[in-house]
């Protein structure tokens, strides 16, 4: 273990301080597409049943009117996030006629890309907006790559922890300022250190042909059944070049080294104009296409695995937000949805982030260059695309290194981590999901992608078979179930009260819609 890591965590897990880190608050967002009874996509409206998307707290869309995504509040028990998530697919599989839940993160099949259609968020300017983020999304990059489902886990520390760490490194910067820098700190080693979520829990190394149609791919895909394709050493073909990416983000320079510096970077991505973009135009015969045609339409378009989060006010960009009150949370991004979860992702999984995030945040994080961050992304790719494979290195400080090398030492510098977290939590769970965890460092069969691709291939079963059979299953499981947190009282009030919510913004709109847009873009972010 690091000397800079053993010496905080010593501190920290002390008998006197190691209650300190209890009340660590996760939620989970979680995507899914409607699918019909024979696994295509559902182009059929949002259902009226579950709310209006614009303004329910629990159950919206994210690009589509097919692809819906489940949020959970903020909460300090696992149990009751999952509890929370389990409610949610629940009332949703109850209130779909003839359709179920895709459980996987690459799509169904999907006959043209050109039928995916649009989510709707209702007449007002807010809503309207949302939409035409979208179409700017379709026009710029298709909509076929948009219909791929991720898990989003959303993590923050307690201010108990914060103060003691504060104290700790002898800081005495104002603690807003003092959480900002260590979440960035935080993001910096995740971003050294991604690979190796991926490695465990990436879950798309198949997909349904129809994702490339009429497209070429410089990667050399297996044939599986009828209609899958596949790469034998593959993790996460969500997170390769076929999925969340922007050939003009490339150029883009923002780091993480501190606050300002990533919001100005962020800013200037959405400041800065793109000629590839500014073809599309802005409007066509009075008719909008796009936000603008600059490199980003808005903040959410910039893909990354993780980002620094603030909660916004209505109307507020993410960067204002970030530039007036700091860093709230930290938002992971590369998680695949775990296919034999029926919610998508399980409490193990929860546990071993938990565990690697304080191992990223404990850890020493030294600035990360361009360059250096443009290394850690080579490293990502390499074990999306070939992660299982034996003997895969990966660049370490400048030197090649065998990836499950370098894997069994961060396992060998978590292993402490999980004893404390066990210790102030009153469990032994944290210990047993990293040695679960640990299994897949013996054998990449155990890990996600290998579990799906090898039953994949010992039965010869297509991919999309396999996952309709996996829906059909948690669908029956749901609906025999009881709700756990929520009770159906909870989500017809909240259906109600959604709809009232929206009409409610609706009649108080009272401006045009293009000085609506002109007025979301007037504030600009204090960054120096």
């Amino acid at each position: 273990m690091a000397d800079i890591l053993q010496h905080r965590l010593h501190a920290l897990a002390s008998n006197e301080n190691k209650d300190a880190i209890v009340g660590i608050k996760r939620g989970i967002e979680r995507e899914t597409l409607r699918i019909n009874n024979n696994g295509s996509l559902a182009l059929s409206p949002h259902p009226a049943s579950l709310g209006a998307a614009l303004t329910h707290p629990w159950i919206t869309t994210d690009f589509s009117e097919s692809l819906l995504e489940f949020i959970t509040p903020a909460s300090d028990s696992i149990d009751t996030t999952l509890a929370q998530l389990s409610d949610i697919h629940r009332y949703t599989v109850k209130h779909l006629t003839n359709e179920g839940l895709w459980p996987a993160s690459m799509p169904c099949f999907i006959d043209e890309s050109t039928t995916i259609p649009l989510a709707q968020y209702g007449s007002s300017n807010v809503g309207r907006m949302k939409t035409l983020y979208r179409k700017g999304l379709h026009n710029r990059y298709g909509s076929m790559m948009q219909a791929i489902s991720g898990v989003h886990y959303n993590f923050s520390l307690p201010q108990s922890f914060w103060r003691l760490y504060q104290k700790q490194l002898a800081d005495s910067s104002p603690l807003q300022d003092f959480i900002s820098e260590q979440y960035l700190a935080l993001i910096r080693n995740y971003k050294r250190h991604a690979w190796l979520i991926v490695y465990l829990f990436g879950a798309s190394p198949a997909m349904c042909k129809s994702f490339l149609a009429g497209r070429s791919s410089r990667y050399q895909f297996q044939q599986l059944g009828s209609g899958t394709l596949y790469l034998p050493y593959a993790t996460s073909l969500r997170m390769s070049d076929l999925g969340y990416t922007n050939s003009a983000q490339s150029s883009l320079s923002i780091t993480y080294n501190s606050l300002p510096e990533y919001i100005a970077g962020l800013h200037n991505a959405v400041s800065q104009p793109s000629a590839e973009y500014r073809n599309i135009g802005v409007k066509k015969d009075g008719e909008y296409q796009q936000l603008n045609g600059n490199v980003l339409q808005i903040e959410n378009e910039f893909y990354s695995t993780i980002r620094p989060k603030r909660t916004t006010e209505s109307g507020e960009r993410p960067t204002c937000a970030l530039a007036k009150r700091g860093v709230e949370y930290i938002e992971v991004r590369a998680l695949d949805v775990n296919p034999f979860s029926p919610v998508g992702i399980n409490a193990e999984q929860m546990r071993l982030l938990d565990i690697f995030l304080l191992y990223c945040l404990l850890h020493d994080s030294p600035p990360l260059s361009d360059e250096q961050q443009t290394v850690t992304e080579q490293n990502l790719r390499k074990v999306v695309t070939d992660g299982r494979r034996i003997n895969l290195e990966l660049v370490q400080d400048g030197s090649n290194r065998l990836m499950l090398d370098w894997a069994e030492q961060i396992f060998a510098d978590m292993m402490p981590i999980a004893n404390w977290l066990d210790e102030a939590y009153q469990s032994t769970g944290y210990q047993a999901a990293l040695k679960q965890y640990y299994l897949c460092l013996l054998d990449p069969a155990q890990t996600f992608s290998g579990k799906l691709l090898n039953q994949l291939l010992s039965t010869q079963q297509d991919n999309g078979l396999f996952m309709l059979a996996k829906a059909e299953q948690y669908r029956e499981q749901l609906l025999n179930e009881d709700y756990q947190h929520y009770t159906a009282e909870d989500f017809a009030a909240a259906v109600t009260e959604s709809v009232a919510k929206q009409q409610q913004i609706e009649a108080a709109d009272s401006m045009s819609f293009d000085d609506y847009i002109a007025g979301y873009f007037a504030e600009v972010p204090e960054c120096s």
